[in-house]
């Protein structure tokens, strides 16, 4: 399952008519913790902003899913109301989700939401579609070079001890030979 973290930076950029304008913007990234998700926000905001910035925010967010698309140019959070039916009591209830989605608009967004999921065999409401001030999501990429400090598992294990029935300790064993050994004595 994916954790997305909802990042913030503040910087300068010349604005349309050429005057240096301070900005705040919001990014949403995939990360395994808070500090994974810092790491990831510099190093993503590097290439795309030259001068300095600063990461102001970083928090996680509510976001299950995000739908990205060929088409589209800004993100639509929405909220995905998931209706089962509850066993004991045979109420109702709704389950809320919120999908992150790439759009041209809000019925843009609604339609790929509804694309999305189509073949879902669960009950399901779209209450809300809303813009969403995000710019950019940086989702994981297969392959991501992992971190210099991490060694992969196979190159520090031998494969066939891996393989092999775990050894199990039997204190009374080494008793055993220490009771030989006091006895040679």
């Amino acid at each position: 399952m994916n954790i997305w973290f909802e990042c913030k930076a503040k910087y300068e950029k010349i604005d349309e008519e050429g005057r240096l304008k301070k900005v705040n913007e919001a990014y949403l990234l995939d990360a395994m913790s808070f500090t994974e998700a810092e790491s990831r926000i510099y190093k993503e905001l590097e290439t795309m902003i030259s001068g300095e910035f600063l990461v102001t925010k970083i928090a996680k967010t509510n976001i299950t899913e995000v739908i990205p698309s060929e088409t589209g140019d800004r993100w639509f959070k929405c909220k995905l109301a998931l209706v089962t039916i509850d066993e004991s009591s045979g109420k109702e209830k709704k389950a809320n989700q919120y999908v992150l989605v790439l759009a041209s608009d809000v019925k843009d967004a609604y339609d790929k939401v509804e694309k999305n999921m189509d073949g879902v065999s669960i009950d399901y409401e779209i209450p809300s579609v809303q813009e969403s001030p995000i710019l950019d999501v940086f989702p994981y990429e297969v392959g991501e070079k992992v971190p210099e400090n991490f060694t992969p598992v196979a190159e520090t294990v031998n494969e066939e001890e891996y393989a092999s029935e775990p050894t199990v300790y039997d204190a009374s064993e080494e008793e055993e030979a220490e009771a030989a050994e006091e006895t040679e004595e």
